[in-house]
């Protein structure tokens, strides 16, 4: 998500007065009658400080998209970064102070056009004293939408048109392998909350067909069990994405895990994940207990045997991708 430089409270106060002082300066060298100027000076100043500060705040609403017509996806992300009802609290003060700052101008404006000359620059004063509250008010606004911006810059860049696949698995199986086996271009790294290295997307276009896959370390290679509530909304925000799953099985079991604690977390991302399931069992080449593996083999359905450091396996897993993509 790209939102924009969001200012201090002392930048955008600093901005709208200088340029206030700026704009009274133009009027001062006019040729208006100097029992008129003296006013016409100081409301300049109010109108200009006003429209600078709203002109600046207006820039941040204006970039940030609304939330609620974002793809899911892109809703529970920022939920889980920062939270949906905290920035829509932050923008909502931001709408506030505009509103306040505005009426603020009006008034001030007026009230120096009717006052004695030598009442205009106090009434100024106030005024700028008036709007230095308001915006001190959205301070904390402000310095959560800045926050949010850090957090949000990195956001993964997804292609909704495209058929998603959702790599799965316990740490050391292969995935990263398999990822970069299966795409055509070195994948790109976005971040991701809760994942150790942030979320890796490759691409792959075949038959016409635009196909994204995504390995997303720390996150779908533990036990339910051991993640806490925010951890299982990160991954919650997955399955708005997933068309598929490859979930990889290590058959050597030199990832240290063992199958069965393997087929355990197969039973959890099922839970969670209610699009298909491709299992594919990799590293055959260094599987020689084979009697002992088919006994898993056996209870998934349509299992493909790879082993993606050799690339073998890989051109039958694009097919079956491709038969997903056809739906």
């Amino acid at each position: 998500m790209l939102i924009p430089t969001i200012p201090t409270t002392d930048e955008l106060l600093d901005k709208g007065f200088r340029r206030a002082k700026k704009a009274a300066g133009l009027v001062r060298t006019s040729k208006i009658p100097r029992y008129k100027k003296s006013k016409r000076i100081e409301e300049t100043r109010v109108i200009t400080a006003g429209q600078v500060i709203k002109d600046r705040i207006k820039l941040i609403l204006d970039r940030v998209p609304d939330i609620e017509s974002l793809p899911e996806f892109y809703q529970d992300y920022i939920d889980v970064a920062v939270g949906v009802d905290p920035m829509k609290q932050a923008l909502g003060g931001l709408n506030w102070s505009m509103g306040i700052i505005t009426q603020l101008e009006k008034d001030y404006a007026s009230r120096i056009r009717r006052s004695p000359p030598e009442k205009a620059a106090q009434l100024r004063k106030q005024a700028f004293g008036r709007v230095s509250s308001v915006v001190n008010k959205i301070g904390d606004d402000l310095n959560f939408l800045d926050f949010a911006k850090q957090k949000l810059r990195n956001m993964p860049t997804v292609d909704f048109d495209a058929t998603t696949v959702v790599i799965a698995g316990f740490p050391n199986v292969g995935k990263s392998t398999l990822l970069r086996k299966l795409t055509t271009a070195e994948p790109k790294v976005a971040d991701y909350p809760f994942t150790t290295k942030g979320i890796q997307i490759g691409h792959l276009e075949r038959k016409w067909k635009k196909i994204q896959i995504i390995d997303t370390p720390g996150l779908l290679d533990r036990p339910i069990k051991d993640m806490n509530n925010i951890e299982l909304r990160a991954m919650v925000a997955l399955e708005h994405l997933a068309d598929v799953i490859l979930f990889i099985f290590d058959a050597s079991e030199s990832c240290g895990y063992p199958l069965e604690s393997q087929f355990n977390l197969l039973k959890e991302v099922e839970k969670v994940f209610k699009t298909p399931v491709i299992c594919l069992f990799n590293k055959m080449d260094l599987t020689d207990n084979i009697k002992y593996l088919e006994q898993y083999i056996n209870k998934v359905e349509n299992p493909l045997m790879i082993s993606a450091s050799q690339g073998t396996g890989v051109s039958e897993i694009i097919e079956r991708l491709e038969e997903f993509g056809e739906r």
